[in-house]
């Protein structure tokens, strides 16, 4: 005979997970007590790391059906949901999502609501690499400093091209400025404001003009 379980999860010692029991069960799902797995999680970890949903996998079989409120329960993005959704498909679990309508998410139906998802989701992420680029660019342009501040001092950084000069290594002075390689190569390429070709106008003489013969 089927069993039913249900994963519920909060961030926080401070939440309950009584409001999403309650909605579980105003949804027509009758789940024992010793059946309802909950977890006390950051929703931003990754399904493979929560170790209560961990424990739930080793107890599903197949025919059993997870109820959870809401995809997030599933996994911390639209990849992790999907994998999670395949995996538990695989065994023979059913799993109903109140938030898309209690759908079965390994049924055709769920199966082309998790697309659409996953591909809101690819978007998504497209479109802030592409923002990224485009600022990174623009900020370029513009002659912005890109990345964290220099963590030397002018003192340290004229320091570090003395060292350069006389041979010692970009490993070497970033162990010895306590540092990065990456913060002494920059130090390296970069032309200090010394040594930046100014332009002097030298002082022009006017000698007074000869007298014409008279």
């Amino acid at each position: 005979m089927p069993r039913t379980f249900a994963y519920v999860r909060v961030s926080t010692t401070g939440q309950t997970t009584e409001n999403q029991i309650q909605e579980i069960e105003a949804a027509g799902f009758h789940v024992e007590p010793r059946r309802i797995i909950t977890e006390t999680i950051s929703g931003s970890t990754a399904i493979a790391q929560r170790r209560g949903f961990t424990r739930l996998m080793d107890r599903l079989e197949s025919g059993d059906v997870l109820i959870v409120t809401k995809l997030d329960r599933l996994g911390r993005d639209a990849i992790d949901v999907s994998t999670t959704v395949k995996a538990l498909a695989e065994i023979g679990v059913r799993v109903h999502c109140l938030a898309l309508g209690g759908v079965d998410l390994t049924s055709s139906a769920g199966t082309m609501t998790m697309n659409v998802l996953n591909a809101v989701a690819q978007f998504e992420r497209d479109l802030l690499i592409e923002r990224t680029q485009s600022g990174l660019k623009r900020a370029k342009s513009e002659g912005k400093t890109l990345g964290r501040p220099s963590t030397l001092s002018e003192k340290q950084k004229q320091e570090v091209r003395e060292d350069l000069a006389t041979g010692m290594s970009v490993s070497a002075l970033a162990r010895k400025f306590d540092t990065s390689r990456q913060t002494i190569m920059r130090v390296r390429d970069e032309v200090p404001a010394s040594s930046k070709p100014q332009l002097e106008h030298a002082p022009v003489s006017l000698s007074p003009l000869p007298r014409a013969a008279g």
